[in-house]
C-alpha cells in the first residue's frame, strides 16, 4: 500500500468517525485539507482531464449529498461524511491547481 493511498485511507476513516466524534469534528476539516493537499503534492494528476474531473466532483458532490438528507435516520450523517470526503478532495484539487500555477510560471527543468 502505497502512501497516498494510506493518506486516502486515514482521511476516509477520519470523514466517518468525524461525523459521529464531536471532539474530532472540531478539528476533522483541517485535517482532511491537510491530507488532500499532502496526496495533491505527493502524486499530483497530470492530464487536465482528471484535473477537471476531480474540481467538478469537488463542486458537485457536495450539492449531491444534500439531497440524502431527506432519507429518515441516515440521511444527515451520510450527507456529512460525503462532505467531508468532498473537503479532502477540495485539498486535492487546490494543490494540483498550485502546482499547475507554478508550472506555468516557472520554466521547466528539462
Amino acid at each position: 500500500m502505497g502512501f497516498n493511498q494510506i493518506l486516502t485511507l486515514v482521511g476516509l476513516i477520519i470523514s466517518i468517525v468525524a461525523v459521529f466524534f464531536a471532539e474530532l469534528a472540531a478539528y476533522s476539516g483541517l485535517l482532511l485539507v491537510i491530507f488532500g493537499l499532502t496526496s495533491g503534492f505527493v502524486s499530483p494528476i497530470a492530464d487536465l482531464t482528471g484535473r477537471m474531473a476531480y474540481t467538478v466532483a469537488a463542486v458537485a458532490i457536495p450539492v449531491v449529498a444534500n439531497s440524502l438528507d431527506v432519507i429518515p435516520g441516515i440521511g444527515m450523517h451520510l450527507n456529512a461524511i460525503i462532505d467531508n470526503i468532498a473537503i479532502m478532495i477540495a485539498g486535492m484539487v487546490i494543490a494540483n491547481f498550485l502546482l499547475a500555477v507554478k508550472d506555468s510560471i516557472l520554466p521547466s527543468s528539462s
